[in-house]
Order: structure tokens, then C-alpha cells, then sequence
């Protein structure tokens, strides 16, 4: 379980394929505080820590997490956001994320506003039914309020802080992102039993 408050930031080292899965070796200056088994979000997915040395941990990624999210399409060198999982003593900053990512959406437009940013994404509109004006969303891992909610369409906006301190910094249009809605939304649906 996450928060959606980003820790650190990781940069792909290596990508090796073992079958149908993807095996990344991550540099991060977490590594060193990590251990094995533990649970940590990367952008967003909740993997496991599976080996660490020195300044790399490993984490592996199956055929189904890379069919639902965007790290099927990264590369060496790409930078991820990390958050380890809560605590019972942690602050709960952001809102309840699971690390288990919905779907990805694109990023359509991209807004400078005088010294913060306004994110665009367009998403699957099976899951419009998710989403609600000023809720929560997480979008590569990071807690967001979402606004504009057009269709299957959402923007979110980011205050230097996150800017600086994500990989909102290097986010451009056409740009995948894993999004993962509101588990709140989530229950409400299957009990109303709105949609599929």
C-alpha cells in the first residue's frame, strides 16, 4: 500500500528479458536502505525488490504488469518514480494507492502556468466512470487532484516541488503514463454495479 508521495527518483541502469518477463536493474540512492522482499512503486506498480549492489536493486516485471502499464517501454537510462510502501505510522500525505495500475494514458498537452504545470491525459474511457472532478487520481505513481474531467480526458496540475522532485520533469506529449484510480471509485462502481 502507497501513499502517492514520490521518495526518490531511479534511473533505468540495465533491461534484460528472462521469457515473457523484463528485469531491471535500477540506480537509485534508496538502494543502499532496501531490502529483499521488499514492496516498492515504480511509477506507480508495486514490484519487489529481488537483489541489491550497492547503488542497483533488481526488480522483475511480468507479461501482465508490462500488458497494463508503461513499463514495457522503457529504456536505459529512463528515469522512474519511486515510493516504498507505507507504514501504520506514515503520514497518509496523498491518498490510498495500491500500486496496481489500471491503465496507461497519454499525455496530450502539456501547459507551463507561470511556474507550475498542467498535465493533460487521455486514457481508456472504459474507466471514465472512475474519475470525478477535484478526486484523486495517481499518475505514474504520484498523488494528483484531478480537474477538467472531459470524457476520457483528465488534467492534473504540478507545483514546482513535484515538478522538480518527479519525472514530471521530463514528461512530454505522447508520452505514456500508468494510471491507477481511486480505489474508493472502485468499490462504489462494483456495488452500485455501474458498467462491467
Amino acid at each position: 500500500m502507497f501513499s502517492g508521495i514520490i521518495k526518490n527518483l531511479g534511473t533505468i541502469a540495465e533491461i534484460q528479458s528472462s521469457g515473457t518477463n523484463r528485469i531491471f536493474w535500477i540506480r537509485s540512492a534508496m538502494a543502499p536502505d532496501l531490502h529483499i522482499d521488499q514492496s516498492l512503486a515504480h511509477n506507480g506498480v508495486c514490484l519487489t525488490v529481488e537483489e541489491i549492489k550497492d547503488d542497483q536493486y533488481r526488480v522483475t516485471a511480468i507479461s501482465e504488469t508490462l500488458s497494463k502499464t508503461n513499463l514495457n517501454s522503457l529504456k536505459t537510462g529512463d528515469t522512474v518514480n519511486l515510493e516504498p510502501s507505507i507504514t501504520y505510522q506514515t503520514l497518509l500525505d496523498g491518498h490510498i494507492v495500491q500500486g496496481h495500475v489500471d491503465t496507461t494514458g497519454q499525455c496530450i498537452q502539456v501547459t507551463e502556468n507561470n511556474g507550475s504545470h498542467v498535465f493533460t491525459f487521455r486514457y481508456d474511457p472504459t474507466f471514465r466512470d472512475l474519475i470525478i472532478e477535484k478526486g484523486s487520481v495517481a499518475v505514474n505513481g504520484a498523488s494528483l487532484t484531478a480537474f477538467d474531467c472531459i470524457d476520457n480526458r483528465v488534467s492534473v496540475a504540478i507545483i514546482p516541488y513535484t515538478y522538480a522532485h518527479t519525472n514530471f520533469s521530463s514528461l512530454k506529449t505522447g508520452d505514456s503514463v500508468n494510471i491507477e484510480f481511486d480505489i474508493l471509485g472502485k468499490y462504489v462502481k462494483r456495488i452500485l454495479g455501474i458498467g462491467k
